[in-house]
């Protein structure tokens, strides 16, 4: 299967730039075909930069590292000559994004970045809900996973990198909020957020794989500090109750989940659980998953074009997400590391 794995990965990063780089806008674009108009979406380009490592990661091709350097500029221009912006989880996945950058290839710049966001991200931090970071500039008083798991997993990463005591106190105060707050203390289950509509209520009702993976993703790398087994028990508490809640009961297949940014959440989860299973190698059913569903996109899921749409049981027809073409990179990619470990 490795050989099958390799050549989609190497297929599908091909198609991302053949049919979503513009070298008007400087950036790949949201859709192809492109609709009218293209808004900016931010986020997406942090994961396409992710991705474009993936794919350097595996081949050491110079390529990407072009590619990478491209998108980077392009993004930072786009979004104004800063990567700073209004939502707050959007410039924490910038920030992750570019510390992987620096990890891999040590340009100093990548590491400013990181740092220069890290310090507007901890703005988000207030007492609405008892505390927790908050999603965007302008809403101050809405919290939820998106905004607080990924700043975690920024924070303890960044601990793990420069030995910063405060660091780690900023993902372990994040981290609690959000399992004590978002988290079903029976099942596992992460919520999405609380107080959105100003009424303090929990969205019980929007099940989404991202913010199981993001949380999966703060304890595996809290873990890594500290090698407490609750943390690791439960990141395996709550990878199993996404599979068990959200993966097809048959063929544990993940579910198509929505246009445009919803198409990145699978990608996410996939990313985190297979962190997850680097350091708990006895979830072979994670391990399972995830290449079941890189299976079926690559029978079922994959057009002959090579673009992956949303829903990983079928071709994709029309229009194609950025956000669920990256997410199926994360996918393919993730597979090609699992086999070849």
């Amino acid at each position: 299967m490795i050989d099958t794995i390799t050549e989609s990965c190497d297929k599908v990063q091909e198609s991302l730039v053949n049919y979503f780089w513009s070298d008007d806008e400087g950036t790949f674009v949201n859709h192809y075909p492109v609709t009218e108009p293209e808004n900016w979406v931010y986020w997406w380009h942090a994961h396409s930069l992710d991705c474009l490592l993936d794919g350097y990661n595996r081949t050491k091709d110079n390529k990407y590292l072009k590619q990478i350097e491209k998108e980077y500029n392009g993004t930072f221009i786009k979004n104004g000559n800063t990567f700073l912006h209004n939502w707050y989880d959007d410039m924490e996945w910038m920030a992750l994004a570019q510390l992987r950058l620096y990890d891999a290839t040590g340009v100093l710049t990548y590491k400013e970045q990181t740092l220069a966001l890290w310090e507007d991200i901890k703005t988000a931090w207030n007492d609405f809900m008892g505390g927790g970071m908050a999603w965007k500039k302008d809403q101050l008083d809405y919290k939820n996973t998106p905004a607080n798991a990924p700043a975690a997993i920024l924070a303890f990463r960044l601990y793990q990198r420069f030995r910063q005591e405060e660091d780690l106190k900023w993902g372990e105060k994040i981290l609690r909020w959000n399992m004590e707050n978002l988290m079903d203390p029976d099942t596992g289950f992460i919520w999405d957020g609380i107080n959105r509509l100003g009424d303090k209520s929990i969205d019980y009702e929007w099940k989404f794989t991202y913010n199981q993976g993001v949380v999966i993703g703060a304890l595996v790398e809290l873990y890594k500090i500290n090698p407490s087994q609750d943390y690791l028990q439960n990141a395996a508490k709550v990878a199993k109750i996404t599979k068990a809640l959200l993966a097809d009961a048959n063929q544990g297949i993940l579910p198509y989940e929505g246009l445009d940014d919803c198409g990145l959440f699978k990608g996410i989860l996939v990313r985190y659980l297979y962190e997850l299973f680097l350091i708990y190698r006895e979830l072979d059913e994670i391990k399972e998953m995830i290449l079941t569903n890189a299976q079926c996109v690559i029978e079922n899921g994959m057009s002959e074009n090579g673009l992956i749409g949303g829903d990983w049981k079928k071709k994709p027809t029309g229009c194609v997400d950025l956000a669920q073409h990256l997410s199926g990179i994360m996918l393919l990619e993730t597979a090609a590391k699992l086999l070849a470990d």
